[in-house]
C-alpha cells in the first residue's frame, strides 16, 4: 500500500513492496500511473526484488504544480526517490517515458544505477511514430479515465496534463546515440513487434548501448506490460539475475568469449 513522501517540498505517492533481493524501481509511462505496473509486473519482480515505484508530479496519486513537463526534471525527481526512499542504487525499469527517464539518470547518476530495462522508449522525440500520438485515441480515453480517479487535482486539471505532455512529447527527449553511448550500466530494451516506437530507432538505441541487449516481445503493442506481463517479467529477470555478460557461441557485436 502507498503513501505519501515529501520529495524536494512535494507530496509523492510512493508505493515500496519489501522483497528479498536488491531494490528495483519501477518508472511508469507518460500520462499513466504506478499501478499499470505494479499490477502487471510487479508481483512477479516483488518475489526476487524489493519493488518499488512512485507516481511523478502530475501522474497517479501525485498532485500537479504550475511547472511545464520536462524530462530532466523527472530524472531529478527520480535521483530524489533513489536518495530518500530507496536509500542508494537500484535496478531501473522503465516504460515509455519511464525509460526515458531510466536513460536520463543513467546518465546523470550512474552511482544510483545498477542495472536498466527500458520498455517501449525512446531517445529522441522523433523516433514516435506521429499517428499514434493522438490525444483522441482509445489509449488516450483510456489514461484519461484512469487519471480521473486518482489524481488529487480533479477531473477538471485532466485536460492542463494532457496539453503539458503533448507539448513535452513533441519536444522531447533530444538525446543522440553519442548521449546513450555514455550509459556505462547493463541494459535490456524491450519493445513491442507492434511498438509506438519506431523499430529503426528501437534498434538504434540498443546499438548505442554499450551493455545493451535487445528483446522484442511477438504479439505486443507499445504496451508490452499490460499485454505481455508473464512474458516480460521473465526477460526482466533473467537479465537483472545474470552476474555476467552473456556469452554467445558465435559473437559479433559482444566480445568473444574464450573458448574451454
Amino acid at each position: 500500500m502507498g503513501s505519501y513522501v515529501d520529495i524536494d517540498g512535494h507530496p509523492t505517492w510512493v508505493d515500496d513492496r519489501s522483497g528479498p533481493g536488491a531494490p528495483l524501481l519501477l518508472l511508469h509511462g507518460g500520462l499513466s500511473n504506478s499501478d499499470a505496473l505494479l499490477n502487471s509486473i510487479g508481483p512477479g519482480l516483488a518475489e526476487r526484488y524489493r519493488v518499488v515505484a512512485f507516481d511523478r508530479r502530475g501522474h497517479g496519486y501525485t498532485a500537479d504544480t504550475a511547472a511545464e513537463f520536462h524530462y530532466a526534471d523527472m530524472a531529478t525527481e527520480t535521483v530524489r526517490v533513489l536518495e530518500q526512499v530507496v536509500g542508494g542504487p537500484a535496478h531501473l525499469v522503465g516504460w515509455s517515458d519511464g525509460g526515458i527517464v531510466a536513460l536520463l539518470v543513467a546518465l546523470k547518476r550512474p552511482d544510483l544505477v545498477h542495472k536498466l530495462v527500458v520498455i517501449g522508449t525512446n531517445y529522441h522525440y522523433d523516433g514516435v511514430v506521429p499517428a499514434e500520438m493522438d490525444p483522441e485515441s482509445p489509449l488516450a480515453q483510456e489514461l484519461s479515465n484512469a487519471y480521473i480517479q486518482r489524481s488529487p487535482d480533479g477531473a477538471e486539471h485532466l485536460e492542463a496534463v494532457f496539453s503539458k505532455s503533448f507539448t513535452m512529447f513533441g519536444s522531447e527527449p533530444t538525446l543522440t546515440t553519442a548521449d546513450v553511448g555514455q550509459i556505462t550500466r547493463p541494459a535490456l530494451v524491450v519493445v513491442g513487434d507492434d511498438d509506438v516506437v519506431a523499430f529503426p530507432h528501437t534498434f538504434s538505441l540498443y546499438e548505442a548501448l554499450p551493455e545493451g541487449q535487445l528483446a522484442v516481445v511477438p504479439g505486443a503493442s507499445h504496451a508490452v506490460p499490460i499485454e505481455q506481463p508473464d512474458v516480460l517479467t521473465a526477460l526482466i529477470l533473467k537479465f537483472l539475475d545474470a552476474a555476467e555478460p552473456p556469452r554467445t557461441l558465435i559473437p559479433i557485436r559482444r566480445a568473444r568469449p574464450a573458448i574451454v
